[in-house]
């Protein structure tokens, strides 16, 4: 056991990472694997509602740990720093802005889709409005998303972390986290997703304070910072420009409509659009809130994810700053030559800055606890997103394919897609190196200004207007649609120019923010919506119940739309034919290799499958859409997001 732990040691060389850091990494990662494997056998997973919904029947805590762990993942504390190091705090807007949109979350978007029982939000367009076009393309667009942005970004963060920090290969670490992470997505479904994000918070947030304090301590204070981060500019700048040099206005959450980076319009406009569609009407978070035991859970996970959003301007933005006055040379370097020596992306250095501070100021133990922090963050996303996508795919691709497949079926298809959806995500990992002048957050906002505004404006109308119709919602979305590949198209197309270099692009891209264009964006989609579905037969009332803000709490039965419910009878026709064909033949007995692998996926052989009475049907569905409260629990949850709204305003406010 000695030798091993030294043969491991010693892959650590030149790091500072000593045989402490080792072993509390290794504990952490059989401690977080245990607890995975633990919920894995406390779900429900030969189920859909198990599997993916978690059986309904999480607590508060555990939501608001996962709807947390779930959005600052590695990417975020990699890219916030970086950005937080590049230009200063206004990259927080995002994190503050979080803030409210969570408690929109609950209070506005989550009843509505716990009212309509649905698995999926793909699965609530298509009971909104019927057909089947909306469904499958939001289907789509939600894995292409995931795969460009959340996946790719959060596997290259954490392959940028572990080679800084550990000084192995980028890929090899990759793997290795891969293989451990997969163990318990693929096996135990949503429950244990979000147990091990419990845990992985609490190793998050603890990491995180524990750095911030040595880095403020380490500069001198806040005082100290604001004098040396403008006087941070790297050796050597380049041909006499002036890139490289600290921004006037680093301090200031709102600067000047015209500001390159975050101009005062996007950040209060773009940033509201993007962080409402990613907290409201993105599957990962909303998938958390699914899986809440009532309303008063799903609004107290969210009150405990707003309270832990205050955090990362301190623990991740500022202690960015930091890295930059203690590396200037390396961590703003804009030298393409030195910046490749450096951190091999000549496109610029920042996305090292959390990781430096990491690797030279945590003392050994500590920097053991930092590192599996970063795993943790690492991980937790990781797993979110690959629960929510295999969701997307298996409910609304697969399940349209085959309408009859069996609940076994449909586990089996689910987690053999995160097989598939990491191996194309990790192809996608170069084209980040290039992008957005090396910001990896600035890469991940970009990209999702280009697509999710017409999303968002789909979702605002179809849970407000009742007279937005199918028609309207697919026009608005293939206009907003074309309109943001064409900008990204060109975008991607004409690459950043480096320092020094005059700016060749398209005044469409060059003097048109990314925030500024997710604005005209969402209003595109929202005005082509309302035209559409203004000049167009509206929906009859009786297919609407419990699909709006205002037909939440009706207690009628709703009407399916004629396709929506051949389909159904398609789906009971395919079932009862697989049913008696089960009855015709004799159960055999499967072998020893069989059992164990319907064991580890939690998969019931057909014969070893229950079936269930229409009463209980019923009840299940009443549990499904319940979003009842008790009058003592609203009260606290209310006064809460009272609290959180003062203390958010207050921030922006002394920091605007």
């Amino acid at each position: 056991m000695a030798a091993d732990l030294t043969n491991v040691t010693s892959a650590f060389k030149n790091t500072g990472v000593g045989t402490a850091d080792v072993i509390i990494i290794v504990i952490y990662l059989a401690f977080c694997l245990a607890v995975g494997l633990w919920a894995t056998w406390r779900t429900q997973r030969s189920s859909v509602k198990g599997y993916f919904l978690a059986g309904r029947d999480m607590l508060w805590f555990a939501i608001g740990a996962s709807l947390f762990s779930s959005n600052i993942g590695s990417g975020s504390f990699v890219g916030l720093a970086g950005t937080g190091a590049a230009s200063g705090i206004a990259v927080a807007s995002y994190e503050l802005n979080g803030l409210f949109c969570l408690l929109l979350l609950a209070w506005l978007f989550v009843p509505v889709y716990i009212a309509s029982g649905v698995y999926t939000l793909p699965e609530y367009l298509k009971k909104r409005f019927g057909g089947q076009r909306l469904q499958v393309y939001m289907s789509v667009l939600s894995l292409l998303i995931y795969v460009f942005t959340k996946i790719s970004a959060d596997i290259y963060a954490g392959g940028i972390f572990i080679q800084q920090s550990v000084g192995w290969n980028m890929y090899v670490g990759i793997i290795a986290l891969l293989a451990i992470t997969a163990i318990y997505t693929v096996s135990g479904g949503l429950k244990a997703v979000i147990y091990t994000d419990t845990l992985q918070t609490v190793i998050m947030c603890v990491g995180a304070i524990i750095l911030m304090a040595i880095s403020f301590a380490k500069v001198g204070g806040m005082n100290r910072l604001y004098k040396e981060y403008p006087l941070s500019i790297p050796t050597p700048l380049v041909n006499g420009s002036d890139c490289g040099v600290p921004a006037d206005n680093a301090f200031h959450l709102l600067r000047d409509a015209s500001a390159a980076d975050l101009p005062w319009p996007g950040n209060i406009f773009g940033i509201t659009i993007l962080s409402t569609w990613y907290f409201c009407s993105d599957q990962v978070l909303v998938q958390r809130s699914l899986a809440a035991k009532n309303m008063h859970h799903v609004k107290g996970g969210s009150i405990l994810a707003a309270y832990l959003k205050i955090l990362p301007l301190f623990t991740t933005v500022f202690p960015g700053m930091i890295s930059r006055v203690l590396f200037t040379d390396q961590v703003a370097c804009v030298d393409p030559d030195v910046c490749n020596a450096v951190c091999d992306n000549p496109a610029g250095c920042t996305n090292i800055a959390y990781p430096k501070l990491v690797v030279e100021l945590m003392p050994k133990g500590l920097k053991g606890l930092m590192l599996a922090a970063m795993m943790a963050a690492l991980m937790s996303s990781l797993t979110s997103v690959f629960n929510s996508s295999s969701t997307i795919f298996t409910m609304d691709i697969w399940h349209r394919i085959r309408p009859g497949a069996s609940d076994g079926e449909l586990l089996v298809v689910g987690r053999v897609f995160v097989l598939v959806l990491v191996g194309v995500s990790v192809v996608w990992i170069p084209v980040l190196q290039a992008s957005q002048g090396g910001q990896l957050f600035n890469y991940i906002q970009s990209v999702t200004g280009y697509l999710v505004p017409p999303v968002l404006s789909l979702y605002l109308l179809a849970i407000l207007w009742k007279r937005t119709n199918e028609k309207g919602a697919f026009w608005g979305l293939m206009v907003g649609m074309v309109v943001g590949i064409i900008r990204m198209g060109l975008d991607f197309g004409y690459s950043s120019p480096g320092c020094g270099e005059k700016d060749t692009r398209p005044a469409f891209i060059s003097q048109i923010h990314f925030l500024h264009f997710t604005i005209i964006l969402f209003f595109i989609s929202l005005a082509t919506t309302m035209i559409v579905s203004l000049i167009s037969e509206p929906i009859d009332g009786k297919h609407l119940l419990r699909l709006t803000w205002w037909t939440r709490y009706s207690t009628a039965d709703r009407e399916p739309f004629p396709e929506e419910l051949a389909f159904s009878q398609k789906a009971d026709l395919a079932r009862a034919h697989h049913l008696e064909d089960q009855q015709q033949h004799p159960q055999v007995e499967l072998p020893r290799w069989r059992r164990i692998l319907y064991v580890i996926c939690g998969y019931e052989s057909p014969h070893a499958q229950q079936t269930v009475s229409e009463e209980e049907k019923r009840e299940h569905q009443r549990l499904l859409t319940s979003i009842e409260e008790h009058p003592t629990w609203k009260w606290v949850v209310n006064s809460n997001a009272l609290l959180l709204m003062v203390i958010g305003m207050f921030l922006w406010g002394f920091y605007s």
